[in-house]
């Protein structure tokens, strides 16, 4: 049995070249995710892995410490992300170094700790101690077919046909990172939260995501008549984009507006050489943007968040952010308030 080690991914200088090698790294691995989470909620990080500091870093997991008085402290891998794989080579790599992860959570007394993996859709946990929560619907779009054949797998009337209406209406399309573009997107992003019941994440997040991943981050705007009616956020890593937060105005819909960005988006990925579309996952429950991603062609999955806890089995799904209907009809101000309260505590 090996030795396992603790790091510190923000620290350490061999987290990057692991990444770079490993076929399983993604946005949610990298420094700039993980700087981000610290600069706004104040999470930290760490890693196990079985190999010593003097040599190359050959595997690792990365953990967010969610340290909450309301929701309960917790190990995560990693907060706020849609998943985040194991970085390792093996079936004993991954045993030796979850069991060092386990050990971790018992002796610092954290209420658990939560693997979020893209799995066959298992219904039992492939790790001892581990019990499976909640599971949601994963999605990619393979960009290595030609763009016309990218284009033909989308639903002709859902997805092909709101294109063109969008092309009709002259959509105009801004792309960009700059503080107006990411204040358009944000009061859109009030409007959807609202129209689903929730409170929006706060403003400083989407600017700490700006500010770490640099060039990898992009704000997408569709407007009619200079007027911003939609607009979808995605980051960059290696060979992949990932669409993150999208949202809209409700009242321009009818237009075609977010099939339309998709298609900037992609048509742009694949310009660059990119080799897949990201649309991440999505609560089983939710049909119509379930429906949505296998609309645009993707590929789908199943990503399952295992947790341990040394008390014993915890309530299924127990942090999650409920949809309340009086939301819809609070101001703006107090929406945000309630994100920059709330999100801290749901990592």
């Amino acid at each position: 049995m090996s030795c396992v080690y603790r790091i510190s991914p923000l620290q350490d200088p061999r987290w990057d070249d692991l990444l770079n090698r490993h076929p399983d790294a993604s946005v949610f691995h990298t420094r700039a995710w993980l700087e981000a989470l610290r600069r706004t909620y104040n999470y930290s990080s760490c890693g196990f892995t079985t190999s010593p500091s003097g040599g190359a870093l050959q595997n690792a997991i990365v953990l967010s410490k969610v340290k909450s008085w309301i929701t309960g402290s917790r190990l995560v891998s990693v907060a706020f992300a849609d998943a985040c794989q194991p970085l390792v080579n093996s079936a004993q790599e991954l045993k030796e170094i979850v069991g060092a992860a386990r050990e971790s959570c018992r002796e610092e007394h954290y209420k658990y700790l939560e693997f979020r993996w893209i799995t066959a859709g298992q219904s039992q946990s492939p790790l001892e101690g581990f019990n499976p929560d909640a599971s949601y619907a994963y999605h990619t779009i393979d960009l290595k077919p030609e763009l016309g054949a990218i284009f033909r797998a989308f639903h002709k009337s859902c997805i092909q046909r709101k294109i063109r209406r969008a092309e009709m209406e002259h959509l105009e399309y801004e792309v960009g990172s700059s503080d107006d573009m990411l204040r358009e997107f944000y009061r859109l992003l009030i409007l959807t939260r609202r129209r689903h019941g929730v409170p929006p994440q706060p403003f400083v997040w989407f600017r700490n995501l700006r500010d770490c991943f640099g060039s990898g981050f992009r704000v997408r705007i569709a407007m009619k008549d200079r007027c911003p009616i939609a607009s979808i956020l995605t980051l960059q890593y290696g060979q992949r984009v990932v669409y993150k937060y999208g949202c809209s105005d409700a009242q321009f819909h009818r237009l075609g507006s977010m099939p339309w960005l998709f298609w900037q988006a992609i048509r742009e990925a694949k310009t660059q050489g990119l080799c897949e579309f990201d649309l991440g996952r999505s609560d089983i429950i939710d049909h119509g943007l379930i429906a949505f991603k296998n609309h645009l062609g993707a590929s789908p999955a199943v990503v399952t968040n295992y947790r341990y806890s040394p008390a014993g089995a915890t309530k299924r799904s127990g942090v999650r952010l409920r949809k309340v209907r009086s939301c819809k009809y609070l101001p703006p101000s107090i929406l945000r308030f309630a994100g920059s309260v709330l999100y801290r505590h749901l990592g």
